[in-house]
């Protein structure tokens, strides 16, 4: 290949390639589809699509060759959206509004093509999956800046769905306008956090002085930045994609790493995939006597078993003050270690689900 010319008519051919082996696929991800129907199978299968990126990563790896892991991620997440909807269409319930981090982090698993719902509370979500109007749901647990979110924490603890799968997700932040130069824009608009999150950005770039219009959510300021050529958006990337609103700069927030954990909502169990991590509600029997929660704990320690978290919730189903604790360790609810330690308590530990353990 010696010119530019050569090089696109190569590309040309490799990408015939391309679309002919991915339509093999797709034959062969029907007839999956079809044995999973008459079988009852769970289509989103984690542990599976984990497998299989590994394998592909080890090979590249192998050969030397210039995709690394995220690269080959970024690329198969998409095809195994696409094969899901060809095998079984499903609606994915999340927390909006559309363009919200919540919507970003749902189509980064599940792809563009999917059904979503947009859902205004997060206590929505759990009803449309309870419902079954639902497949799947999406939901925030924790920040990395502003801790848990409780509300996901007690839906969870006395809810039937299981948490599938986990995933952590950068959260940055886009300025969007349809100005055609930064000395034009009268006014921004972005949830209140939003400004704060960004302060040295405005500074530099000498906004901090203009009007600044704090709207419900940074969805919400990218569609009303759509309507005025005079105003921007400090919002999230797949906001300003959504709207249509051009973005003049991406990750202008002040702090690089803010990273929100989220879960995948659903009606199954995942099999072991030997990178598992397990959720648990418990609520210990003789909590107020002391050393209750301790000797809980010693059980796990004893088990060899690596706890990676472990919050307290205010039961509110009792007037002494009571609390309720949620807990993730590293393992499937299915090893045996796991299984000897909660024979011990049955009577005090829910199993919210085991899921592959996300990347971080």
């Amino acid at each position: 290949m010696k010119t530019l010319a050569d090089c696109r008519v190569a590309i040309d051919t490799l990408d015939e390639e391309i679309l002919t082996l991915l339509e093999k696929r797709m034959k062969v991800v029907e007839r999956v589809g079809e044995i999973k129907h008459d079988s009852g199978g769970a289509i989103y299968r984690p542990e599976r699509e984990k497998a299989i990126i590994d394998r592909l990563t080890k090979i590249n790896k192998d050969r030397k060759g210039l995709l690394n892991r995220n690269a080959i991620e970024a690329l198969f997440l998409e095809i195994f959206a696409v094969s899901r909807n060809l095998e079984l269409p499903e609606r994915i319930a999340y927390l909006g509004p559309e363009g919200s981090f919540t919507h970003q982090a749902a189509e980064s698993r599940f792809g563009a093509m999917s059904d979503y719902l947009s859902l205004g509370t997060i206590s929505s979500v759990f009803k449309a999956l309870e419902s079954k109007r639902a497949k799947f749901g999406v939901v925030p647990i924790e920040n990395s800046r502003d801790g848990i979110v409780g509300e996901t924490l007690d839906l969870l603890a006395k809810s039937s769905v299981k948490i599938v799968a986990e995933l952590y997700m950068p959260i940055h932040m886009s300025f969007a306008t349809k100005a055609r130069r930064i000395d034009h824009i009268k006014k921004v608009y972005s949830k209140d956090k939003g400004f704060g999150q960004c302060r040295d950005f405005l500074a530099e770039h000498g906004l901090e002085d203009i009007e600044q219009i704090p709207v419900e959510s940074t969805a919400k300021a990218a569609i009303l930045a759509a309507e005025d050529e005079n105003s921007a958006a400090i919002c999230s990337h797949i906001a300003a994609k959504l709207y249509g609103v051009p973005t003049l700069f991406e990750n202008i927030e002040d702090v690089i790493d803010n990273t929100t954990r989220f879960f995948i909502l659903s009606d199954f169990e995942n099999a072991p995939s030997g990178e598992d991590k397990t959720s648990l509600f418990v609520q210990l029997e003789d909590a107020k006597e002391s050393g209750a929660l301790v000797h809980f704990l010693q059980d796990f320690d004893n088990a060899k078993i690596n706890l990676s978290k472990i919050e307290s919730r205010p039961s509110k189903t009792k007037g002494d003050f009571g609390y309720w604790f949620f807990i993730d360790f590293f393992g499937h609810i299915s090893d045996e270690n796991v299984q000897a330690v909660l024979a011990k308590h049955k009577e005090e530990v829910t199993s919210l689900g085991s899921y592959v353990k996300g990347e971080k």
